[in-house]
């Protein structure tokens, strides 16, 4: 991985964190599921996939991006709070990207999978626990929130995640050597 601020890492910083845009602005980033919340957001997957193709850095900006937007475009007191919509989402990708160099060197599709996952728990426990401590929620509801939304989002976090990186990645492509060792760009 190249070291410091490429032009690469700066495009897909902007690519991934225009995309996270789109899915808040056009709602295409909300999937119905069968619990009390009725959608489950994949808007952090974005920052998650920088994490893990260009790292903790990329993953910082896309995150940024992500939560100023959630910021400007909300219509709910919750998240018209910056430290609610904007601090929490700084971590997804970070904690996604530590997931994934853990892991990696044993199986990556696994490692892949695993970082969609905590990326997407980082998410759903940050924005929760701010939401608490800023006197949002109180501490049974945004349990129960964390239960039957977080986990829905966070499977489908993985299930995009490891189709999205794996397609970049090209794994499992015979003699695809160059996607393995260059990320696939």
């Amino acid at each position: 991985m190249e070291k410091g601020l490429t032009v690469r890492k700066i495009v897909v910083a902007g690519v991934l964190g225009a995309i996270a845009i789109l899915l808040g602005v056009t709602r295409l980033g909300f999937i119905p599921v069968p619990t009390a919340a009725g959608n489950a957001t994949i808007m952090h997957v974005p920052a998650i996939i920088g994490g893990v193709m260009q790292g903790p850095f990329v993953a910082l900006i896309i995150g940024l991006i992500f939560g100023v937007s959630s910021f400007l475009e909300a219509t709910i007191p919750l998240f018209k709070d910056p430290l609610v919509s904007i601090v929490p989402r700084l971590f997804i990708g970070i904690t996604a990207y530590l997931a994934y160099a853990g892991l990696k060197k044993y199986n990556e599709y696994v490692a892949i999978g695993v970082a969609g996952f905590i990326g997407s728990i980082t998410n759903t426990i940050l924005v929760l626990t701010m939401a608490v401590v800023r006197g949002y929620f109180a501490p049974g509801v945004a349990l129960t929130v964390g239960i039957t939304n977080g986990i829905p989002e966070a499977i489908v976090s993985v299930i995009v995640t490891v189709a999205v990186v794996a397609a970049w990645k090209q794994l499992g492509k015979a003699g695809s050597k160059k996607s393995k060792i260059s990320g696939g760009m």
